[in-house]
């Protein structure tokens, strides 16, 4: 009964209603297109087979069409409301014949775009995507470089007019005799279902487990681009306790002072803030730069397992120091990481603290230091409002050097200076501070190894363009090593203690909802004065890079860091003389934790599992086997999982507090 209904309505309103059916038509087609050209191309590397599109596709279908409803419900309206001799006009006409084309155009060229972007991050638009529109100057300036732009935006218009010319007579069908019902039910009909679609269907509602698996990878592929962009754009910043899932503060309060007591030091009255003494045996007030690499994954050294040589200088330097082969960085973007390593400061859903507002005078490792008499300093070679970097680190007491303050440049991009001209400058920079008495402590954030991947002429084995990530590390690694081969050359050198680690790794994949292959990145501490050649193999974390630099140097200070010192625990006790005669590897840390980031979750990993908080308050246990790759589904593990509630909702509460100093 009901379908014969809605096939009479639908025939009685066909003429007046035909530019949308067929721009519905053409979006779902577009939608279904793009989504065996991302899994024939992504997606079968990670397990989502021909079996799996049989679910994938309809469901996708589904979700187009959702979409499509919301994005054509003003020409729905108008169709409807429009009296007949309008619709037969010229002018009225032309622009349905105006929107069709641009409409299909554009939704060519953004499928273009999602294909890309699938292909960086292996996601439909998330976050990411919401937070790089953010900057356009930059991020439309790499996306000129990088992608054929004007290609792919002739293609669209040409493919758009070619459906246009073969759709026109059906786009401009003459309405009949009708009656007001048909057409009022049709656009009542739609409007039902963008209110059923807005109150009853989130972007995420339809996925589901693949083999007893929930593969992250094929529910992206089911999901709707535009949908996803929107749900990024909504929940860009967002309150912890609407979304995820909570316990009483009280218990939180007790769960969170056990936790940093175990990891040393002696709790302040806050239950968050520790004391840590001073150690005679540390290496004293070293200058302390940290090199902050951009995209510098794991994957790509020789000592991490890769069997390419794409970082032969830091692979050296590292034996020569003391590398970390059980490193992960926090999330997935620059924030993140420079989140963790400058404030020790776990991931919190949605948005870093560089970018959330009153994110001034909170506790971070460049105000530590300058208590304890140092200068801090931040670096960067781009112009620093990008992610808000500049406001952050100059309210929270460190210098600020960016783009704007680097003469004398051999090359630049969208994104800043050359690696080599941004260590130049900190060269410059450390000589004037070394004038004084004052130790000096800086953060130098790099750039180059970005899209589009481009670079001066005559670096040995890095084209100047056309060479995509491999350059890109290539001469990431070239410029660390002439960074630190010409560092020896000053006075400094010798008191000084250089931090090289990544701000996170070089891209997103795998089927896992947190993908923690893809978190791996290298780190080494570098003083040949002071540290000899040693290998770390303890789980560490980038909020664990402050406190374990402070340990090492037996500073006294009071810090809320929620990261420990990797080289003090009590099954292998640490003190700087172990580090100058050289043991050759050491790992301790039963119980050691590390916290991540991934688009809308959080997660905790401890012992192999990985305890993992979503929207929605949904929480999930997961184990996590490192060699394999695999990740499998287990029963609740109330221990872990009330550990990340508790370090998830204590940061943010202090965060949105200001008590977080």
């Amino acid at each position: 009964m009901i379908k014969a209904t809605l096939r009479n309505l639908f025939r009685r309103s066909y003429p007046r209603f035909s530019p949308l059916y067929l721009l519905i038509a053409v979006y779902l087609s577009a939608g279904m297109v793009l989504r065996l050209l991302l899994w024939w191309q992504f997606a079968r590397a990670t397990e989502v087979t021909v079996v799996d599109l049989l679910w994938i596709l309809p469901v996708g279908l589904l979700n187009d069409a959702f979409q499509a409803a919301y994005l054509s419900l003003p020409l729905a309206l108008y169709l409807c409301f429009a009296p007949q001799r309008w619709l037969q006009a010229k002018w009225s006409r032309g622009l349905l014949a105006i929107g069709f084309v641009g409409t299909t155009a554009a939704l060519i060229f953004l499928s273009a775009a999602e294909y890309f972007f699938f292909e960086e991050f292996n996601s439909r638009f998330n976050l990411v995507a919401f937070d790089y529109l953010l900057y356009p100057t930059e991020v439309i300036g790499d996306i000129r470089v990088e992608y054929p732009v004007g290609i792919v935006l002739a293609a669209a218009l040409a493919v758009a007019a070619i459906l246009f010319g073969l759709l026109r007579r059906q786009l401009f069908l003459t309405p009949a005799r009708e009656r007001a019902g048909a057409r009022y039910g049709v656009a009542m009909l739609h409007l039902a279902i963008v209110v059923m679609a807005a109150t009853a269907i989130k972007t995420d509602s339809l996925a589901v487990a693949i083999g007893g698996e929930k593969n992250r990878v094929a529910n992206e592929l089911a999901a709707n681009g535009m949908g996803s962009f929107v749900r990024a754009a909504r929940t860009s910043e967002i309150s912890y306790p609407s979304f995820y899932a909570t316990r009483d503060s009280t218990a939180n309060d007790a769960t969170v002072a056990e936790f940093l007591e175990q990891q040393g030091g002696t709790l302040r009255e806050d239950q968050v803030t520790r004391h840590f003494v001073g150690n005679e045996r540390g290496l004293g007030k070293l200058n302390v730069v940290v090199v902050v690499e951009e995209a510098f994954g794991a994957e790509f050294s020789r000592l991490y397992g890769s069997e390419q040589n794409l970082t032969p200088r830091f692979d050296a330097y590292a034996q020569q120091g003391m590398w970390f082969s059980h490193m992960y960085a926090s999330g997935t973007r620059t924030v993140r990481g420079l989140e963790a390593i400058a404030a020790s400061f776990p991931p919190i859903p949605s948005v870093s603290i560089l970018r959330r507002p009153n994110n001034e005078h909170i506790a971070t490792w460049g105000g530590t230091m300058q208590r304890a008499g140092y200068h801090s300093s931040f670096i960067y070679g781009g112009y620093g409002y990008f992610d808000n970097m500049n406001y952050f680190f100059a309210n929270n007491g460190h210098n600020v050097v960016d783009r704007t303050d680097i003469p004398n440049v051999r090359f630049a991009n969208v994104w800043g200076v050359s690696d080599e001209d941004l260590f130049d400058r900190a060269l410059t920079y450390y000589d004037e501070r070394s004038q004084t008495a004052q130790p000096f402590f800086s953060i130098i954030m790099t750039t180059s190894n970005h899209k589009p991947y481009t670079f001066r002429d005559g670096v040995p084995g890095v084209p100047a363009n056309g060479g995509g990530r491999a350059a890109g590390v290539r001469y990431a690694d070239f410029a660390l090593g002439y960074f630190l081969d010409e560092a020896k050359k000053h006075a400094w050198f010798d008191n000084t203690l250089f931090i090289v680690v990544a701000d996170h790794g070089a891209r997103v994949y795998g089927k896992a909802e947190i993908p923690l292959q893809s978190y791996e990145i290298p780190m080494m501490f570098y003083a040949p004065k002071h540290i000899q050649p040693t290998k770390i193999a303890t789980l560490t974390g980038q909020i664990d890079i402050a406190p374990t630099i402070l340990g090492l140097l037996g500073i006294e200070y009071n810090a809320p860091f929620f990261g420990s010192n990797v080289l003090d625990c009590s099954d292998s006790q640490f003190d700087s003389s172990q580090v100058a005669r050289g043991h050759l590897e050491r790992a301790c840390g039963k119980d050691r934790v590390v916290f991540f980031n991934h688009n809308y979750d959080v997660a905790t990993y401890r012992d192999g599992k990985l305890a993992v908080l979503g929207l929605g308050r949904k929480t999930q246990t997961l184990a996590y086997d490192q060699k394999a790759n695999t990740y499998s589904e287990l029963s609740t593990d109330r221990g872990l999982t009330d550990l990340t509630v508790a370090i998830y909702q204590t940061a943010y509460e202090r965060f949105e507090s200001h008590r977080y100093q």
